[in-house]
């Protein structure tokens, strides 16, 4: 055989290997269906009626009527969802990190939803997606705009992996499968959740359930799984587990995180029992008329910090994937100019960016550089 033969068979093999590995992975991707006591405790659940869990709030998704004017919206406008430039990412510092501050809050936003929180000295990871693509396939889905801040294998110990519901911008195998062999904390997650990662090889001992105002506590540190206007589902939206908003209290210092969520009145009820916070945050983007219920719009987003009586708003779910027909940037205009409108306190850090939330950095529009 030709050595150009060798050559060519060779460069036809490795992408042929790679979608097949791809593939191989996908079922496993979706991951598992509850059963035995943790269906049984989710039947128990206030939220599950009629086979699967549902909204305080009546929440629509997207009607199948609407997927020819979504489909065409989708053609147009291509460029303008996507930035123009290098997102500039920050890699965070080992050495703060290091140190978490025993007295105050802070943030380090890693892109989308993924948040490192160090409240009063304890570290919480939220909805942690190192993924290049959030899809159940390597191949094939929506992918990453911007490149991770930093390592997984860098963070520091954690004291606890915060999980919001299934989706996959939120919920990530390979990255829980890293972290399971990486960190020694408990991954705590709404009720049914569990299952996936079982099925992922977490172990069952580090598997912390919760339904809506249950709670967890280790030490000073205390989370709480408090209601959300969501859905969920891996291979249908089908409900099948239930999705949270969530709770961080340490002994005086809390934070809230919205995890997706339409606005409802129920924040106001979270703000009363378990407000004021330090920082709260909002998911503020892959918002559309088409899904109303689901996702908040930037201005909901301001309401919904006053409602919880939050301090600082930091502003996530937006920049890192694009899943949304509005343009890229379009979030934090409308975000800054709602803040302003109302006075509210607001940090929009770059990705892999740390907010101290007491000494916030001034807005500085980074993102109209690269829109």
């Amino acid at each position: 055989m030709k050595l150009n033969d060798v050559l060519w068979r060779s460069a036809l093999l490795v992408p042929a290997v790679a979608l097949v590995r791809a593939a191989w992975d996908v079922p496993a991707a979706i991951g598992g269906r509850p059963s035995g006591e943790r269906l049984e405790r989710m039947r128990r659940s206030k939220q599950y009626r009629d086979g699967r869990f549902q909204n305080s709030v009546p929440a629509s998704v997207v009607a199948a009527a609407n997927a020819p004017d979504i489909g065409r919206e989708m053609l147009r406008d291509r460029a303008s969802r996507r930035p123009s430039r290098p997102v500039p990412v920050v890699t965070p510092s080992g050495s703060l990190l290091a140190a978490p501050p025993l007295d105050g809050v802070r943030v380090t936003w890693l892109g989308h939803a993924t948040a490192l929180l160090e409240l009063e000295g304890r570290r919480v990871l939220f909805d942690p997606v190192w993924g290049r693509r959030c899809s159940p396939s390597a191949a094939i889905g929506p992918q990453r705009l911007h490149q991770v801040p930093m390592p997984l294998e860098s963070l520091p110990p954690l004291d606890a992996v915060v999980i919001s519901h299934d989706h996959y911008d939120h919920l990530d195998m390979r990255t829980v499968r890293r972290l399971a062999a990486s960190q020694r904390a408990p991954f705590v997650v709404p009720l049914g959740v569990g299952a996936h990662l079982e099925r992922w090889g977490v172990p069952p001992s580090r598997i912390v359930e919760l339904d809506w105002e249950e709670s967890w506590s280790e030490g000073t540190l205390t989370l709480t799984a408090t209601a959300a206007r969501h859905f969920s589902g891996r291979l249908r939206q089908d409900n099948s587990t239930l999705w949270a908003s969530w709770v961080v209290a340490g002994r005086e210092r809390r934070a809230f995180y919205t995890g997706d969520s339409g606005y409802f009145d129920g924040y106001r009820a979270i703000g009363e029992q378990h407000g004021p916070f330090d920082v709260t945050l909002v998911q503020v983007g892959a918002y559309s008329p088409y899904w109303p219920d689901i996702h908040m719009t930037p201005e909901e987003g301001v309401d919904t910090h006053l409602a919880v009586r939050g301090g600082l708003l930091v502003p996530v779910h937006w920049c890192t994937f694009n899943l949304a027909l509005h343009s890229w940037s379009e979030p934090m205009e409308r975000l800054t100019a709602a803040a302003r409108e109302h006075d509210v306190r607001l940090a929009v850090p770059r990705p892999g960016q740390t907010v101290d939330a007491g000494e916030p950095p001034a807005a500085d529009h980074w993102w109209r550089t690269v829109a």
